[in-house]
């Protein structure tokens, strides 16, 4: 009973550690507790001039929400680079989905 409490602690603890920092023209955090494993999502029939960005887990302040996945307009010479969370030490960090090449 003891240690489940402590890891309801510590998670709870964790989830409350949003450290802000600025990165590139946007508010970027780290976490203490990752985010929850990928709800498998309906991949609806491709779109022409669109491309697919697959859901991903975004932070509102106080736990993690899913974000349902979604066709966005296509960038010419372009390829999507989806939402995504990064460990670094222990810390976890969201890298939001944008267009690279």
């Amino acid at each position: 009973m003891r240690i489940r409490n402590l890891l309801i602690a510590s998670v709870v603890a964790g989830a409350a550690i949003a450290t802000p920092a600025l990165a590139r023209d946007a508010v970027s955090f780290s976490l203490i507790v990752g985010p929850p494993a990928p709800v498998v999502e309906y991949v609806p029939p491709p779109r022409v001039g669109y491309t697919w960005a697959p859901g991903y887990w975004n932070w509102n302040g106080h736990k993690h929400v899913w974000v349902k996945g979604r066709y966005i307009h296509e960038h010419h010479n372009a390829h999507w680079v989806p939402d995504q969370w990064h460990n670094h030490d222990g810390r976890w960090s969201l890298e939001h989905g944008h267009w690279s090449g």
